[in-house]
């Protein structure tokens, strides 16, 4: 592991020292844009395999990039003490290695993917997935200038909207998601609008086995509109899902669920806001959904004090079913959320839950900074259960009228070596409340993680 690590920090170095701009890598790195370096004829190596001209036509030309993660976890009491009482220490890695050809109006990017949990327990196909595609698709450039772009995609991508609530890469887990799908994206200066239908891809462990997922299906259409005054940003959505079992504390079954939301957001500034609010309904079984939830996340920076400090408060209200023995599921489902919802660890997921999470960071140098949160957490409703991120049912909660589960603090470092290479320490202790103790064992669950990420 202490080899690793050094590894990724002489990497980060070397490919600092040969970079002659600062490289920008974005969340979905079928976004990132080399093209600036089709004027340099003075490439290093490095910039050389970030932009590889195809013939004489500068718009004929293919880029390769990719990514190294290793994080090291040790945790005490995993699940609060019911499924080890003892510490646990393992390493996870994660390899990407992706390859980006554009041909004028045409463009393909395919992506592998190597996730590997060392000394982990009974892993998930979300930490361990030895070696697959992870995207391969094709786009067609309907409309392509200045003003306007049009875009057709067809194969597996990654799909990513707003704050990721909804639907997301999963980035912060150790096996990013992707989806097999068609979508039509149109954007110009102010505004962008999507349109898909996708299935999401069915990690397994292995090499070269995540088939077609014809279990699961996720559609819609999602709007952001920038420049709104007053109110800066504004995304409106509808999302569908179905599938072909789900399983909640109060119903089982076949599952087709409608969401209708909108998001307003501002993220520069002094002052920045995340609030949104959404509707669910369809059915499960024979059960009519009706559920819903409110989100609100503020900060402010302080810019003139020392540290340029932000102080910010998240707030979630997340319905929760209210009567197990009638014929309606208030039951919230996140269709496909970030993954590790509160802290690296996901130990709580974004259903049936009240969350009130206060926090403070600092930037203590240019390249170092201080987070530290506290979350406090209820169930919405004593009648439904506890559900971890990926909607797996934790406790039934039938055998407790306990609302209170617990809290957690974390704390974190984080140290931007430079553009290419992170390195963070986080640490966390979830104090368990009446509810985990009635439920299970109730033990406090304490983590420390530590990550190094390498991207290139």
């Amino acid at each position: 592991m202490k080899n690793t690590f050094l590894l990724l920090l002489l990497l980060g170095i070397l490919f600092s020292a040969n970079a002659q701009q600062k490289p920008v890598f974005q969340k979905l790195r079928y976004e990132d844009d080399f093209s600036y370096l089709k004027t340099d004829s003075t490439k290093n190596l490095y910039e050389k395999i970030k932009y590889i001209p195809l013939g004489k036509n500068d718009k004929f030309y293919a880029s390769i990039g990719g990514e190294i993660r290793e994080q090291y976890f040790y945790t005490v009491n995993d699940k609060w003490g019911d499924e080890t009482s003892g510490g646990d220490g393992y390493l996870l890695s994660r390899y990407l290695l992706n390859a980006n050809v554009r041909l004028g109006r045409f463009r393909t990017f395919i992506e592998f993917q190597s996730s590997l949990a060392n000394s982990k327990i009974d892993p998930s196909p979300v930490d361990e997935n030895e070696l697959d595609f992870h995207q391969a698709f094709l786009d067609i450039d309907l409309i392509q200038n200045k003003e306007q772009l049009l875009t057709f995609r067809a194969g597996r991508q990654e799909i990513a909207y707003g704050s990721q609530r909804l639907v997301s890469v999963r980035e912060r887990p150790n096996n990013r998601i992707a989806f097999d799908g068609l979508k039509l994206f149109f954007k110009n200066k102010n505004w962008q609008t999507d349109a898909f239908y996708s299935h999401p891809a069915a990690n397994k462990p292995g090499v070269f086995n995540d088939v077609f997922n014809e279990k699961a299906k996720l559609w819609g259409s999602y709007t952001v509109i920038h420049k709104v005054p007053f109110v800066q940003n504004i995304d409106l959505y509808y999302l569908g899902l179905w599938k072909d079992r789900a399983v909640f504390a109060n119903a089982v079954g076949e599952e087709t669920r409608h969401s209708v939301g909108t998001r307003i957001w501002k993220t520069k500034g002094n002052w920045k806001y995340d609030f949104e609010g959404l509707y669910q309904f369809g059915t499960i079984n024979s059960q009519n959904i009706s559920a819903w939830t409110l989100s609100s996340n503020t900060s402010y920076t302080f810019d003139s004090v020392k540290f340029k400090p932000e102080i910010g408060l998240k707030t979630e209200f997340i319905s929760g079913d209210r009567n197990s023995n009638d014929n309606q599921l208030q039951t919230f489902n996140p269709l496909y959320p970030k993954g590790a919802y509160f802290g690296l660890v996901g130990l709580i997921g974004p259903a049936n839950l009240i969350d009130i999470h206060p926090s403070a960071a600092f930037d203590l140098t240019e390249k170092l900074g201080f987070g530290i949160d506290y979350d406090v957490f209820w169930r919405s409703s004593i009648q439904d259960g506890l559900y971890a991120p990926n909607m797996q049912l934790l406790y039934s909660g039938k055998n407790t009228t306990e609302r209170f589960i617990g809290t957690q603090l974390i704390a974190n470092f984080d140290y931007n070596v430079n553009s290419f290479l992170t390195v963070s320490i986080e640490g966390a202790w979830f104090n368990a409340g009446p509810f985990l103790k009635e439920a299970g064992s109730g033990k406090d669950y304490f983590y420390s993680a530590l990550t190094a990420q390498f991207k290139f």
